[in-house]
């Protein structure tokens, strides 16, 4: 018998499986933070947790998922408790493999925003939480690696505001802007997995989720999407995936 899940959980284990042992993951909080937590239980025991309140090498025990970046929760049995500003100075040095985050609206180009809504900054029709760290993990880390819900008001042509970089206009610019490294590698959704052309930098669709079409993804996003190759088909989450994960968040703040 098949597992049967949500589209939230789903989402959370196929983000887990983007991760790799031996490596150093700067999480933000909720389905990111959660499926780094789901990878290191489950098949990468020597990924090491970066929170943005300064919070190195954490282990998250389950059914106690922050839900902040400086709660208490957060820091158990931490290997370093730093200030803020050191956790995001190990990303400059190069020092944090992945930045793992959401947002709000993103374009062809990964450019991410959590600011504003509406055309004008200052008048806004609706006012985001802003960028917290979400920008020096855009600018820093090695690879970026967003999660997020597939809505065609997410995917937008054009983002309202660059909270986050991504690959700017897609034509060296974000080289031009000073960030010599680092950019967005994927898009893990709600409908499949979005990479991006190496030569224009314009978003890509690399796979579908079981019972998800190339035609869904396509109608659900807000600007033409290119197509890899060869597009694949996600494996369903397995249950042991299934009950790991809630075991996470078993009061189901972000599982829905």
């Amino acid at each position: 018998m098949s597992a049967t899940f949500n589209a939230s959980e789903l989402l959370a284990v196929i983000a887990s499986r983007q991760l790799r042992d031996d490596t150093i993951i700067f999480a933000g909080v909720g389905v990111p933070l959660m499926a780094a937590a789901l990878a290191k239980q489950r098949h990468a025991p020597r990924l090491t947790l970066v929170i943005e309140g300064g919070i190195i090498g954490p282990e998250i025990a389950p059914g106690q998922l922050p839900i902040s970046t400086n709660e208490m929760r957060a820091g158990r049995r931490a290997t370093m408790l730093p200030g803020i500003t050191d956790a995001f100075l190990f990303a400059q040095r190069g020092f944090v493999d992945v930045g793992f985050m959401g947002g709000a609206q993103i374009d062809r180009y990964g450019n991410i925003n959590t600011s504003t809504l509406g055309p004008e900054y200052w008048k806004p029709k609706v006012r985001l939480p802003g960028t917290g760290g979400a920008n020096d993990l855009a600018s820093l880390c090695r690879e970026v690696i967003i999660v997020t819900p597939h809505e065609k008001r997410r995917f937008v042509e054009r983002v309202d505001f660059v909270t986050s970089p991504g690959w700017l206009r897609g034509d060296g610019s974000r080289r031009a802007a000073g960030l010599r490294f680092g950019g967005v590698s994927r898009v893990v959704t709600t409908l499949g997995i979005l990479g991006f052309d190496p030569e224009s930098k314009r978003m890509l669709i690399e796979a579908t989720h079981p019972g998800v079409s190339v035609a869904d993804i396509k109608a659900n996003t807000g600007f033409e999407l290119l197509e890899a190759p060869r597009i694949e088909t996600t494996a369903p989450p397995s249950e042991d995936e299934l009950a790991m994960l809630r075991a996470l968040d078993p009061e189901r703040r972000f599982l829905g």
